[in-house]
């Protein structure tokens, strides 16, 4: 029986930089189309992205490519908290996707523990930040591999947060945007869901079903 759903946080829950872009353009003073990476929105235009979708980087050292190339054009600072924080500066209500939120707390409702796996948090956003998010109270585990040491997809890093779920990886759903990290969940017999930023409505109704939520 499911009893807890693990989300990862960027793209499932929080919006990918890719669809904060002219946000971000908006904010720096910089022309539309400054930034020309589009990760999973226009794969075909970032080698990047296919690079780390072939296996040959992994996601941070993709972002870490990208914040090189964010200093370069805005001679800011190449740390990845500082390349974040114009695209994120907006209201929470902006930066959360509704179809998240919404689950998260109709899981709860429902009896249904919620955890949170993210490898880079801590990385990606400063303290001050960090803190004004209100959706991250919701979560009554947290797993950051920063903070932890364990980063997905290494299997290791799921058993930590069944561990603190107190439950059976087959008890619990985890939904995340990057197949590499699916694979990882799976094969420690989590129940997964992928969730792809360009049609997100899928992947919340898919988990909706598997945790008996769908007339909600």
């Amino acid at each position: 029986m499911i009893s807890g759903l693990v989300w990862d946080f960027g793209g499932p829950v929080l919006l990918t930089p890719f669809e904060l872009v002219s946000i971000g353009e908006r904010n720096l003073g910089l022309p539309a189309g400054t930034f020309t990476w589009r990760g999973p929105f226009e794969p075909e235009a970032d080698p990047q992205w296919q690079a780390f979708q072939r296996g040959d980087i992994n996601e941070r050292e993709y972002w870490v490519i990208q914040a090189q190339k964010f200093a370069e054009v805005t001679g800011r600072s190449p740390e990845m908290a500082s390349m974040m924080a114009p695209f994120y500066a907006g209201d929470e209500e902006e930066i959360i996707r509704p179809g998240a939120r919404t689950l998260i707390r109709d899981a709860k409702a429902a009896g249904i523990r919620v955890g949170m796996h993210t490898n880079d948090l801590t990385s990606f956003h400063d303290r001050e930040w960090i803190d004004r998010m209100s959706i991250l109270k919701e979560f009554d585990v947290v797993v950051e591999g920063r903070t932890d040491g364990l980063y997905k997809p290494d299997p290791e890093a799921y058993l930590l947060m069944v561990e603190r779920m107190g439950m059976e990886p087959s008890e619990i759903v985890f939904i995340d945007d990057q197949p590499v990290n699916i694979e990882g969940a799976r094969s420690i017999g989590m129940v997964c869901v992928h969730l792809d930023p360009t049609h997100p409505e899928a992947g919340f109704l898919e988990a909706r079903r598997l945790l008996g939520l769908e007339s909600r």
